[in-house]
Formats: C-alpha cells, structure tokens, sequence
C-alpha cells in the first residue's frame, strides 16, 4: 500500500429538512380523529379525578412507597404530597 491516496478528501455538505408542512397536516389529522365533541378541559379533569382514585385508600406501605416516589420526582405532587384518603 502506497503513502499515497489519490481520494480527494470527503466534505461534509449541509442538509436541511423543514417538517412544517408534515406537523401542519400531522396536528390536522390529530384533530379530525378527536372530532368536534373533545372537550380537553373535561378531559384534564377526568385524568385528574382518575389519578386520584388510583391513588386513594393506600395502605401504610403503600403510601410510603408513594411518598418516596413523590420526593424523588417520579410522581408530581398533589396538593399536600400525600395520597388521596
């Protein structure tokens, strides 16, 4: 093998893709498959009222197994930091 390589050196070429137009119909897509009878306000309450009744009546154990998670930032604190009773 020779010292010398007559492969020109490789330059990097700039590359840029503008997704707008895909996000635009992506978001539209999105909104036609929720139809017109979403009401995300409503929805936010439910998953509110759903999370707390997952997490309500915890026994001793579990309760300190929440209360770690909540400290360490796995589960965002609600209200007082404990469990619904």
């Amino acid at each position: 093998m020779s010292a010398y390589d007559p492969t020109p050196p490789v330059q990097p070429v700039e590359f840029s893709v503008d997704l707008t137009a895909h996000e635009m119909l992506r978001r539209a897509h999105v909104m036609d498959a929720v139809g017109p009878t979403w009401d995300p306000v409503k929805a936010l309450r439910d998953e509110d009222a759903a999370r707390d009744l997952l997490y309500s009546d915890l026994d001793e154990e579990q309760q300190r197994v929440y209360d770690e998670l909540v400290a360490a930032g796995v589960l965002p604190q609600r209200g007082d930091g404990r469990a619904t009773a």
